[in-house]
């Protein structure tokens, strides 16, 4: 353990590397010290991974399922965002050899452990769109004042 020269608290080391917090009993992270930390926050907490995710909680879809229930996503962004979260462990896709082959795309376990967080986010969002276009809207016209 690589520890720094400074007064520290009797019994403890000082470690310029170990940025990790605590609070409340919680684990907080630092982002800037960990970069998958903040590569798994922008997978899941992109637009399109978290309809693809709340979509799937319903069960198992196929591609264009899904193309069609998530409102304004291409063909090549579903396809991206599908192959992220199958790559992230979130999704898993199961071919069914016909013609044409038939793929579905299903939550694994970890993917449903997000789904909770998701469900309140969204929750979180759909409560406070309006104060947020409000606080939008007074910040433009104090930058247009300014």
């Amino acid at each position: 353990m690589e520890t720094t020269d400074g007064i520290v608290q009797e019994g403890t080391l000082s470690s310029a590397g170990h940025t990790d917090v605590t609070v409340a009993g919680q684990f907080a992270h630092s982002a800037a010290a960990c970069p998958a930390f903040t590569e798994v926050l922008s997978r899941v907490g992109d637009k399109w991974s978290m309809q693809v995710v709340m979509q799937l909680g319903g069960g198992s879809m196929r591609f264009n399922q899904l193309r069609r229930e998530i409102d304004g996503i291409s063909q090549r962004m579903l396809t991206r965002t599908l192959r992220g979260l199958e790559r992230d462990g979130l999704v898993s896709r199961k071919v069914t050899p016909s013609v044409p082959p038939r793929v579905d795309y299903t939550l694994t376990a970890l993917g449903e452990s997000l789904r909770g967080p998701v469900s309140r986010l969204g929750e979180w969002a759909f409560r406070n769109k309006q104060a947020v276009a409000d606080a939008r809207s007074t910040y433009d016209l104090r930058e247009e004042n300014d």
